[in-house]
């Protein structure tokens, strides 16, 4: 027999308790996001039962609960059953776990029958764990795949709800600012994650417009149901558009990339360099031969020096001499060797045919070594350039050339000597219009860069 009376004293309390976290004045039932809390209560305290307490506590029960719901043969388990399958834990343990379950709920017990009873409140907060640590598992980047499923359950079955598009469509949000925010920092490095990211985030995206194109079909929705899907169709729109400005990014930096001399290496080869290094402070260890030695000097000998130099320059204003002449260093173009190399390989590009189809990366810059194979990809984001195409020189001719650069975000090995790796790219035939080229070749400077 049941005691209500006991029932509602102890209710009365957990209003009393709750409204101790309100303002004086303002009762829980008057605030409306508090009824949905209340309703799910069965199955919030639930949660509360697993995961009250310790990690190593809430981790035992969530082991036992697991063992016993992974037997389907049988709807029901012995106590015998249950230390046969749970015989690596200390028997006191397993009491004590089993004893929260019943008091909890999650465990039922048959008396007439001496069994235990998975509850099925106990499966759908199970279910839901796995789903959250199988989308762990796959490490998601995006952080899409768990809301995303929820969405697609719900609409299978007919009861997605506001609050779900709510959580996708606040995530879809937060990762369009992401992806700003990387965008504007002007950094390469920020770039290729958010740009990976980006990659993850639109396969989600494309998962997903079916679901979201069901929801908005769906004469049994609300009106607030078919706004929150529309919502999300823009942001998937907006999110599916930074394709473009990832690109403007990208080659805006390797634009400006700067590279160390004829070596082929430049500043983002050697910062990835660095960024691989757990102690940085070791690559000074034995650089310095000899202990720097310190030169110390009094204040007698600082004025000597400074009344020196300061007469001998008042001396020779007074005088008016003219420093006499000396013949200018005659210095070596050190750009010479570059420009004969890129019209070389001007004509290489020239006899490139790439109409019938793409001629991959590698067949373009090699056979080369590393450097000559650096300076070569260095070039490949002029093709089609509009500033550069409007000047004269090589540059200008190589921006002007009816090619187009495709590259991927992956890797090939190659069978070559001076090169183990390269991007999968290729070079394809456009269109291009020689027009503007041809109007302003008479007033363009001349302008070639190595």
């Amino acid at each position: 027999m049941q005691n209500f009376s006991d029932d509602t004293h102890v209710q009365n309390e957990d209003d009393l308790a709750l409204q101790t976290y309100f303002k004086t004045g303002i009762s829980p039932d008057d605030v409306s996001a508090v009824f949905p809390l209340r309703r799910g209560q069965p199955v919030l305290q639930a949660f509360t039962a697993l995961f009250h307490g310790g990690f190593n506590g809430v981790l035992l029960r969530l082991l036992v609960l697991r063992e016993l719901t992974a037997d389907v043969d049988s709807p029901s388990l012995s106590r015998a059953d249950i230390n046969t399958k749970l015989g690596y834990l200390e028997p006191e343990a397993l009491e004590t776990v089993l004893a929260r379950l019943r008091s909890t709920g999650l465990l039922n017990w048959d008396a007439s029958q001496s069994v235990y009873r998975i509850a099925p409140t106990a499966r759908n907060v199970l279910s839901a764990i796995e789903s959250l640590l199988q989308v762990e598992e796959n490490n998601d980047q995006a952080e899409m795949s768990y809301m995303l499923t929820q969405v697609a359950g719900a609409q299978a079955v007919g009861g997605v709800s506001v609050e779900q598009l709510h959580h996708l469509l606040g995530r879809l949000i937060e990762l369009t600012e992401e992806f700003s925010d990387a965008i504007a920092s002007g950094s390469e490095f920020q770039l290729r994650a958010a740009q990976q990211k980006w990659h993850t985030a639109c396969d989600w995206v494309e998962k997903g417009s079916q679901i979201i194109h069901a929801i908005t079909h769906d004469e049994r929705a609300d009106a607030a149901t078919h706004r929150a899907a529309q919502a999300i169709g823009r942001a998937q729109s907006a999110l599916l558009n930074m394709q473009g400005m990832f690109s403007r990014a990208l080659n805006q930096i390797e634009r400006q990339r700067v590279h160390l001399g004829q070596s082929g290496l430049s500043t983002t080869d050697i910062k990835t360099w660095l960024l691989q290094k757990d102690n940085l402070a070791a690559l000074a260890d034995e650089a310095l031969a000899q202990p720097v030695t310190p030169l110390f000097i009094t204040p007698s000998e600082m004025i000597d020096v400074a009344e020196s130099e300061l007469l001998s320059h008042r001396v020779s204003a007074i005088a008016g001499a003219l420093p006499v002449g000396e013949n200018a260093i005659s210095v070596a173009n050190d750009d010479s060797d570059a420009l004969h190399e890129l019209d070389h390989w001007l004509d290489l590009l020239h006899k490139t045919d790439a109409k019938e189809k793409p001629v991959a990366l590698q067949d373009i810059l090699l056979p080369a070594n590393f450097a000559i194979a650096s300076y070569r990809a260095s070039m490949l984001p002029l093709l089609g350039d509009a500033n550069e195409s409007a000047l004269q020189g090589a540059t200008g001719t190589l921006a002007r050339l009816p090619l187009v650069f495709n590259s991927k975000d992956k890797m090939q090995k190659l069978h070559d000597p001076h090169i183990a790796a390269m991007s999968i790219a290729n070079l394809s035939f456009v269109e291009r219009s020689e027009t503007v080229s041809e109007s302003t070749s008479t007033s363009a400077p001349n302008r070639e860069t190595p």
